[in-house]
């Protein structure tokens, strides 16, 4: 993607258009490398949509828009400063629009909390939640620090897209997600999965006080499957652009051609210009850049005390909540007819779920607009 945007940028130069991407040149953003597996599953991979390389097979289909292998070595590179010369020669400096860190991405993120304010970070988590989960075992109190965590995934009324009842993100990692919902709770540990025997490097409870509950705003596609954009609307955009030559309107093309048309062999309904793909993680960014906006509301029972199934066979990954019409109370004791303190006023989660948004009809154009700077 930066190889991508630092093309456009010349491109745009070089035939007398507006930049853009002010954000992204006046403050690099910082990438790291990720958690290589879930905390203790299999890996698990959505290439039946995205294709084997995340972005509809583009680097096998269109090599040369792909950027040259030795980004690679920006993520090991320890300082020394001929290696860092060489791979700098080998990117003909091509990766001037962000810093590579040589540290996990778990710590990374503490770093960033440790080198601000409390309540100053907002954190965008638009996959599965390992990274995060790592960072709150690793550091409780650091974590936070954060304003809020931000989460595409999930889903709570409306059916799942990889199995039933499970959303993708919290499937491919549920263990993960229920750490990091937990944090939520006034007590996390009523809420903490069970520890897996088989996983790696279990990681540890949390301390049984902490100074603060975490302030976690779920996007679950409930409120994002409806955020989408037609086939037709993109190749209107983006089609004029792309014939002058934009090397992103190119490259955003072909990713999404395959997008659309993987939307048409898997759904009913989505042929021709109608084909209609649902902005998901998208909405997240939008939410951050105008939390503002008095339209964004939260569901009517926010905080909602919204758990992970992690261990079921065919439920694991499900958004569990209680639909039950039962008094609640205010202990904790172990009572035989609420398996889990769902009823306690002192356990569960507090998620506050998002469920409306400044306009599904003004999305789609809106984030065009932006990609595009027109």
């Amino acid at each position: 993607m930066f190889h991508i945007i630092e093309q456009e940028l010349k491109w745009r130069r070089e035939n007398g258009k507006p930049e853009g991407f002010d954000a992204l040149k006046a403050f690099k953003p910082t990438v790291a490398v990720g958690a290589d597996r879930p905390l203790d599953d299999e890996l698990m991979m959505a290439d039946y949509f995205h294709g084997r390389d995340g972005l509809g097979d583009i680097h096998y289909s269109h090599p040369h828009l792909t950027p040259k292998q030795a980004w690679e070595s920006l993520f090991s590179l320890t300082g020394n400063g001929t290696a860092e010369a060489e791979v700098e020669s080998a990117l003909d400096g091509h990766h001037s629009s962000f810093v590579a860190s040589g540290k996990p991405a778990h710590q990374e993120i503490l770093r960033v909390l440790k080198e601000n304010e409390p309540d100053t970070i907002t954190i965008i988590a638009v996959g599965p939640l390992t990274n995060l989960a790592l960072a709150a075992a690793e550091d409780p109190e650091t974590f936070l620090r954060a304003k809020e965590v931000v989460v595409m995934g999930g889903t709570v009324d409306l059916p799942g897209n990889v199995t039933p009842v499970a959303e993708f993100n919290t499937y491919a990692d549920a263990s993960a997600a229920a750490r990091v919902y937990a944090l939520t709770s006034p007590r996390p540990q009523s809420t903490l999965p069970p520890l897996n025997p088989s996983a790696p490097k279990p990681l540890p409870a949390y301390p049984p006080t902490l100074s603060k509950q975490l302030t976690l705003k779920l996007f679950p596609l409930d409120i994002t499957h409806p955020h989408d954009i037609t086939r037709g609307q993109f190749r209107a955009k983006t089609s004029p652009i792309a014939a002058a030559g934009s090397p992103l309107a190119e490259w955003l093309s072909i990713i999404l051609s395959h997008s659309f048309a993987t939307l048409d062999a898997l759904h009913p309904g989505h042929d021709g210009d109608k084909a209609a793909l649902s902005l998901h993680d998208p909405l997240c960014v939008w939410y951050a850049l105008t939390r503002e906006s008095p339209r964004w509301t939260l569901s009517a029972g926010s905080p909602e005390d919204i758990r992970v199934d992690t261990t079921g066979q065919w439920t694991k990954g499900m958004s569990v909540v209680d639909r039950r019409n039962r008094k609640r109370r205010d202990d904790d004791a172990v009572s035989a007819d609420d398996h889990g303190h769902w009823l306690s006023n002192l356990a569960g989660n507090r998620v506050q779920r998002m469920e409306g948004s400044p306009g599904t009809e003004v999305f789609g154009g809106w984030l065009l607009d932006r990609i595009f700077g027109v």
